[in-house]
This record gives C-alpha cells, structure tokens and sequence, in this order.
C-alpha cells in the first residue's frame, strides 16, 4: 500500500472515528453536567472535603475555587518534586532543581506539560504517577468545569448563579475522564505501549554498545495525556518514543483520543441550550480549520523544497520511519490545533512552511478543536464578536441564543482575545531583546527567531510543544515560559466566568426578525472570518519574520 493512500485511509478513519462519537459523547457529557443526581462516591467525597453539592456558586465564588484548586496544586505538585529524593519509587533520581520544578508544577496545572527536561532520566515513577498524571486529569477537568458555566450563562436567566466549580470537577473526573482513561488504557497496553514498575535494565544493543532502558507506568499516563489534551510524555521523546507509541494503530489513537473530547464538546453545547443546530454550526467551524490545517501541513511535508528531500520524497528528517510524513503531519496539526502538545516528530525539523502551520494553529487560540472546554470557550467568545459585528452592520443591538451583547460582555469578550497575543508578543520581544538569553537559540536568523516566537505561543496558548533548538533550562526561561503559562491560562478563565455571570444574570430576548440566524452557512462563513481575521492577523508581522521570512529564504 502506498503512503499516500495509507495517509488518506488512516484520516478518514480518523474523521469517522469522530463522527461516531460526536453524539453519544456529547450527549453524554451534557447529561453529567446537567443532572442533579449525585453518585454515592461523590456524595462521599463532598462530605470528606465540606462541599454542598446542591449549592451552586457566583461566578466570582466559582472563580476562587478554580484559582484556590490551582494554586494549592501548583505547590503540592512543586513540593513532590522537590521531595523526590526521599520518596519510594524515585530510581534513585535527585531532586527537581527549583526553577524546573516551577515550570514543570505550573506547566501541568495549567495543562500546558511544556517540559523543559527528559522524564526518563528526571522523574521517578511515583512522582509520575501521582503527581504529573493527577494534574492530567484535573487540569483537564477544570477546562470543561469553566465552558460549562459558561453554556449556563446561555442557558440560565436572572440568577447570579453559574454552577459548582467542586461538583463540575469531581464528575467529570469521576464520570468522564476515568472511566474512559481505563478503557483506553487496556487498548494502549494490549497494542504493546508499557505498564510496569520497573527500574532500569541494562542491555546489549546490536552495535555492542549497553544501554540503560527504563520501564515504568507509560500506558496509564499516555491515554490520559491524550485524553485530556495534556500532553506530557513519560520519556523525553515523547510520543515518538516506542514505548509510548509503538506502532502505527497506536498513533492514530493517540491522534483520535486527543481530538475526540474537543469535537464533541459542541454537541455538549448544544444539547444544552436546547437547539443542537448551534452545536453543529460550532463544530463545522473547527473541523473546517483542521481540514485546512492538516491538509496545509500534509502538503508541506510531503512537498518539500531542496533537490535532497525530493529525492527523498519527503521530509524525513526528525520524522519516525514507522509512521511516515502523513501520520506526522496528521499528528503534529492535531495537537496544536488543541492544546495537547504531545509530539510523534521533532517539530523543530519540520520545513518552514510546516513549522509555519503549527505556530499559526496555536495562534488561533486552539479552538478548532482545543484544549478540553478551553477551545469551546474560546470559540463562544469569537462567536460572540462575530454576532456583536454582524450587528453593527446592520445598527441593532447584537444578540446570541437569546442574551443582549452589550458594552459589559463586549469588554470581557474583547480582553479575552487580546491576553494571549499580548503574551506572546511581549514575551518574545522581551527575549529577542535580551544578548543572553538570545544565546540559547540553537539557530541564528528566521529559524532562530522561529524557535523563541514558538515558545511564548505554545506557553500563553498552554500548548506544551517546542521546537527542541531552543535550550530553555535556566532560570529566565524557566520564570518567564511559567508566567507566560499561568497568565494565558487564568487571566482567560477569569472573562469567562465573568461573562458567564453577566450572561446568567439576563432576562432572555425572543428572536424577531432582525435576529442573526447562529445556526446556518452564512454565521459559519462569518464565525471563520472572524478567526482568521481578528485572531490570525494579530500575528501575521511577527510570522513574517520567522517561518515565512524562512521559508522565503
């Protein structure tokens, strides 16, 4: 079989895939964040921790459980590693020096996973397990926990009230990402990705030379890497490492877990707000962009320029033999179209055009799909400055599932959107400005520029990949990519939820027949110019001097 039908064949599966679970899942989550039912173990559990599970909470109170959570994990997860020593199951490792176990616990709390080390040879396996995986979970947790407060917003009219950040949290860990993580898990180990723990064995290699070859609980942490759009990997090779990735089924199910929860979030939507035409309409937006994304990169890989790579055939260079330029292609645009970061090649070794298309998919905010609920909520929030443009153009006050959009929700809608380039941008000028630490860059001129423009994007969008020419161990990368990372992740949350209360606090309007139609073609055309418009743009100069500058070269 050729590549290329191989590659047409392992995405339209792909597509498939997605499209069966689109509906039950969706459905599914609707119902676990709707339902006023709880299990006996969350009863448990709220009662252990002093939590009404009945009570629902205002948008500010819902706010201080989400930075409280968050601030208590970033410590507790900075504290293990500093501990390693003196823990079971550390192999022998030292502790996690200070500005590595900074990024690192805020990297994993805030589902970036940006990792500025090699597990294999950094973390043993208890801080692994119970300190990097439970981040996995919960971290993803609080991305839907914050989308469904706002979908309430939508939904619920003259309250001040949004939901339980402690009853969203524990069900969708409880109900959702377990349940699915253990399913998975079995398929990853059966299909040859590792689960044990063991230490390091020495052995013989064919060349005559000993290697060290870890073990440890790979399969339980890599499905819920993917699940919950994390991304860090138990090796430092990530999922190009066999371990993690052996073979060509296992790649696509890793692209497929890291996708799914994303895709069918919009479902979700509208199973919410009662109108499941809103949810297809969202969701037709994100698979338009991954469409293009993929095939974008897809081209670029398999087209490259230089007489050595058409011979070739392709770009091979960074790439696994055993999943080729369309599964790396297809891998590297779905995790930066959401924020997984996981990697199955070195994107550092991608052509100009390619490595263009991973920092402009992280560019867009994430949203086609995104993070789990953080590229929902950022395409509610872009869906909203399309509904308040199309009103100007015709002079009436804009409207979206039946909530006026006024000077108050306008104001935190347009803070959202200019967080993240105001990050990067500043992040990267500052660095580029600064001798020594232009010093780390492993290339000079456009690749250069590309290397340092890729790290802040990929930390304000709380992505996690990288391209690996950039040494970012010292304490300046390690403070500043940890800011850039808790910055992008909660100053966002924080207008969501704000929006989310002043949107629940509304009488709902009727439709008329001045209203915008949310739901049909011409919203989805419009929804799509908006992002390229007023997300993609922003950026389009700094772009211009990194990969197009290259590429042009």
């Amino acid at each position: 079989m050729s590549s290329t039908l191989a590659g047409w064949l392992q995405a339209l599966a792909l597509v498939g895939a997605l499209a069966l679970c689109y509906r039950p899942l969706g459905d599914y989550i609707a119902k676990l964040l709707t339902t006023a039912k709880h299990l006996r173990v969350e009863r448990g559990l709220y009662k252990l921790v002093g939590v009404d599970g009945d009570a629902d909470q205002r948008w500010t109170a819902y706010l201080r459980s989400v930075l409280a959570f968050s601030a208590v994990s970033v410590l507790f997860l900075y504290g293990f590693m500093r501990l390693q020593s003196h823990l079971m199951l550390s192999l022998g490792f030292k502790a996690v020096n200070e500005h590595s176990a900074w990024n690192t616990a805020i990297s994993f709390v805030t589902n970036t996973n940006w990792q500025d080390y090699s597990g294999e040879s950094t973390m043993g396996h208890l801080v692994q397990m119970a300190g990097l995986a439970v981040q996995n979970f919960v971290s993803a947790a609080v991305g839907i926990a914050v989308v469904a407060t706002l979908i309430r917003g939508f939904t619920r009219s003259k309250t001040d009230r949004v939901g339980n950040f402690w009853v969203d949290l524990t069900r969708i860990c409880l109900r959702l990402l377990l349940p699915l993580s253990i399913v998975f898990a079995i398929v990853l180990v059966a299909n040859g990705v590792i689960q044990n723990f063991h230490g390091f064995h020495d052995l013989t290699t064919l060349g005559g030379d000993t290697q060290s070859i870890p073990g440890g609980p790979v399969a339980s942490q890599e499905v819920i890497k993917e699940l919950g759009t994390n991304g860090g990997g138990f090796f430092g090779a990530n999922s190009a490492h066999p371990f993690e990735n052996p073979n060509g089924f296992t790649n696509w199910l890793e692209i497929f877990l890291l996708l799914v929860i994303s895709f069918s979030l919009p479902r979700t939507f509208g199973k919410m707000v009662g109108d499941h035409r809103q949810g297809y309409a969202i969701v037709s937006v994100m698979a338009l962009f991954w469409t293009a994304s993929a095939a974008l990169l897809t081209f670029f890989e398999t087209h490259p320029a230089g007489t050595a790579l058409k011979a070739a055939g392709a770009a091979m260079e960074g790439k696994e033999e055993r999943f080729g330029p369309w599964a790396s292609a297809l891998f590297a645009s779905s995790t930066t179209l959401t924020s997984t970061g996981a990697v199955d090649a070195a994107h550092d070794s991608l052509t100009p055009g390619g490595g263009g298309v991973t920092i402009f998919d992280m560019m867009l905010g994430e949203i086609a799909p995104g993070g789990t609920g953080s590229g929902l909520y950022g395409m509610l929030i872009l869906a909203i400055v399309a509904v308040f443009v199309a009103g100007l153009m015709v002079g009436r006050t804009p409207e979206y599932l039946g909530k006026k959009l006024g000077g108050r929700e306008m104001k935190f809608a347009s803070l959202y959107i200019l967080t993240t380039p105001a990050i990067v941008l500043i992040g990267t000028g500052v660095a580029m400005a600064l001798g020594g630490e232009r010093a780390n860059m492993g290339n000079t001129g456009a690749h250069g520029f590309s290397e340092v423009l890729y790290a802040f994007t990929s930390a304000a969008n709380n992505n996690g990949s990288a391209f690996g020419g950039l040494t970012v161990i010292s304490p300046w990368w390690d403070t500043a990519l940890g800011l850039a990372m808790v910055l992008g992740r909660f100053l966002p949350i924080i207008f969501v939820l704000a929006l989310a209360g002043s949107l629940a606090k509304q009488q709902p309007v009727p439709a008329s027949a001045g209203t915008l139609p949310t739901h049909k073609p011409l919203f989805v055309g419009l929804l799509s110019g908006v992002v390229l418009i007023v997300v993609g743009l922003t950026y389009f100069p700094a772009l211009a001097l990194g990969p197009i500058a290259e590429g042009l070269h």
